[in-house]
């Protein structure tokens, strides 16, 4: 059963771990996580962004996907099904969908529109049990077409939005998503710090949890991070074990091109990748 990312959050927050998203793009990909959760008894949060929904046919096709394999798996760990940097009109699909947790991205709207759909969709989602999130401060990078400057959060518009109601905030402090450049200035920790101050108790988001160096990670999950976010990572060792797979020639066995044998090696190196995550971000044994 699927369920709101709320407490999960909370708990890490208190117990000075984080819960990690591992956005999905494919059944392969939620496959390995939701074993990997399972043998590491760890909560977790499966992030969908809108251009992956589209990818897999639609946000109904996902979230029915993703129950059904939760349930036929046994898995018994908190699992929440999240939508990834939503726009308005995103989630009220998602939440239509029967996603348990959304985030609604007003990063690039003014302020005052930021607070007014943001407020909206906090008393729509509460109202039925989901979990929100919202962003202040673009996250850099590029996103489904969405970029970003990779921006400090303002900590009073931080509070602002906090103040609405949401279960979790994004502030950007200088991550990215993707790989980070080689002149990147690393993550702004005084930042972090002046948002944790302002928000108090509320669960922080670090987006863009790819390429971050270890001690940075601890150092955030000290400072209030109860959540961070993996996908390029994914993505990168995916590919490698694809790609070695078919440069060995082992797709080609005299009876024709099998995607799953093809997509194995891919398959397993998803589930060491978020099993490195989890441990690092603490949160083995933490269901």
């Amino acid at each position: 059963m699927l369920v709101s990312a709320k407490e999960m959050l909370v708990k890490a927050r208190e117990g000075k771990y984080a819960v990690g998203q591992f956005n999905i793009n494919n059944l392969e990909w939620t496959k390995a996580i939701l074993l990997t959760a399972q043998e590491c008894n760890s909560p977790v949060i499966l992030g969908v962004s809108e251009g992956a929904g589209k990818y897999m046919a639609g946000m109904e096709t996902v979230a029915a996907m993703v129950k059904a394999m939760d349930k036929s798996l046994g898995i018994t760990v908190p699992v929440a099904l999240h939508l990834d940097h939503g726009s308005y009109d995103g989630c009220y699909k998602c939440i239509k969908a029967g996603f348990t947790s959304i985030m609604f991205d007003g990063s690039h709207f003014p302020i005052e529109e930021n607070v007014a759909k943001t407020t909206e969709l906090v008393n729509v989602s509460h109202a039925l049990g989901l979990s929100i999130e919202a962003e202040v401060g673009s996250i850099g990078g590029e996103e489904d077409g969405v970029v970003g400057a990779g921006e400090c959060a303002d900590p009073n518009e931080c509070k602002m939005i906090a103040d609405l109601g949401v279960d979790f905030l994004a502030a950007g402090i200088g991550n990215i998503h993707g790989k980070y450049p080689e002149n990147w200035a690393g993550l702004s920790f005084e930042t972090l710090e002046a948002v944790n101050n302002a928000v108090g108790e509320l669960p922080l988001v670090l987006h863009g949890g790819t390429g971050i160096p270890d001690d940075m990670i601890t150092k955030a999950i000290s400072l209030g991070v109860a959540k961070i976010n993996v996908n390029t990572e994914c993505q990168l060792v995916f590919q490698e074990a694809t790609r070695a797979y078919i440069e060995a020639g082992k797709d080609l066995q005299g009876k024709g091109f099998d995607p799953r044998k093809l997509l194995a090696p891919g398959f397993e190196a998803i589930k060491a990748k978020v099993k490195e995550k989890m441990e690092l971000f603490g949160s083995v044994n933490k269901a």
